[in-house]
């Protein structure tokens, strides 16, 4: 459904530098880097190299919190990228595990940004998502 998505952040070069290091075990990138102001506009890549999530500079202070969830390829990546998010100190909303409540087999855990937003790696195992 989405082509890209962007954020923005209080501090560009240290979001950028969390993403990299915390989703990094699913593929991140930096591919692209554009002069926004004192700042950048940041392309990060996947594993097909497109710059599809996009970090760039806040107008203002940020009012809500966001919510996105990036593909893994298996549960051993959404447990490494658990892994970098510890060694990041980043801070664990949920640790990885089975959330029945979404659908049988959603494998993900889930992530504190430096600004606040709520991030996930999730792997859908086989089985049927639950009606609802």
């Amino acid at each position: 459904m989405f082509d890209h998505v962007g954020i923005q952040a209080a501090d560009v070069d240290a979001a950028v530098a969390f993403y990299l290091q915390v989703f990094g075990p699913i593929g991140f990138t930096e591919v692209v880097r554009h002069p926004v102001g004192d700042s950048s506009a940041v392309g990060i890549a996947g594993r097909k190299g497109f710059p599809g999530f996009w970090v760039s500079p806040a107008g203002g202070p940020e009012t809500r919190e966001l919510h996105i969830a990036f593909d893994a390829l298996s549960t051993h990546e959404v447990d490494a990228v658990h892994r970098a998010a510890l060694d990041a100190g980043a801070e664990i909303l949920h640790a990885p595990r089975i959330f029945p409540e979404y659908h049988p087999g959603y494998y993900a855990v889930f992530v504190r940004d430096l600004d606040g937003h709520n991030v996930e790696a999730v792997h859908h195992l086989q089985g049927e998502p639950s009606g609802g």
